[in-house]
């Protein structure tokens, strides 16, 4: 299985969603290392990330990305990615053996038009539905995002840059119970961004610590 070498640059559109997640909810499946960031009492920021990634991009492929907390260590702050799916080998490939990244397969059913909208399962099993309801006029903004994540025994910080057109949006998220990621309670973001054209560049992980012991995300 052949995969790109990074950075991975990849173009098309993309739905977000900002969501309010309980720090006890999710301290179990962070590293002990990691401290999770309150934004107000009990509560880190997360969200999901569905994007499409077409002509243009080093591979052509769909992703799903949970973030279930913001986080804090040796002076650096990103987030945590505790689930992340994508219909291409390759892709799970590169994910796993590059970043780290828990990558698993999906199938995605995308419908574009005035209220862009996705499907994602995983044989009968739906892990959600997306739909975003309005958006506004789009505003270029140029954004980092940082993400740590382990491999092996090493912890590991990478970086996703964008310079894209965001537009805030009204996005409906329907997790089902049956979902891999129901339990984290995500089904009312407080905030919705559609972006497009999105255009991402993905780059290779620095490592930022051995760890005594590998981790598990699951």
């Amino acid at each position: 299985m052949t995969y790109p070498s990074t950075p991975w640059q990849l173009q098309g559109y993309a739905l977000q969603t900002l969501n309010l997640m309980d720090i006890d909810r999710v301290r179990p499946l962070v590293p002990s290392e990691l401290e999770i960031i309150p934004v107000f009492p009990g509560k880190t920021i997360g969200g999901v990330y569905l994007s499409a990634y077409q002509s243009g991009s080093v591979l052509l492929y769909n992703e799903l990305i949970v973030v279930m907390g913001l986080i804090y260590h040796g002076g650096k702050i990103g987030g945590w990615v505790s689930h992340i799916y994508v219909d291409n080998p390759d892709s799970i490939a590169g994910g796993r053996e590059i970043w780290g990244l828990p990558k698993e397969y999906a199938e995605f059913k995308w419908q574009q038009g005035e209220h862009p909208s996705v499907e994602v399962r995983q044989g009968d099993d739906v892990l959600c539905r997306c739909r975003c309801t309005w958006k506004l006029p789009g505003l270029q903004l140029a954004l980092s995002a940082p993400v740590f994540s382990v491999k092996d025994t090493k912890l590991l910080l990478f970086e996703g840059q964008t310079n894209s057109s965001l537009h805030l949006a009204g996005v409906d998220l329907q997790v089902p119970d049956s979902s891999p990621f129901a339990w984290l309670n995500i089904s009312q973001p407080w905030l919705g961004v559609y972006i497009e054209p999105l255009y991402l560049k993905v780059n290779a992980p620095q490592i930022v610590q051995e760890r005594p012991q590998s981790f598990s995300y699951s």
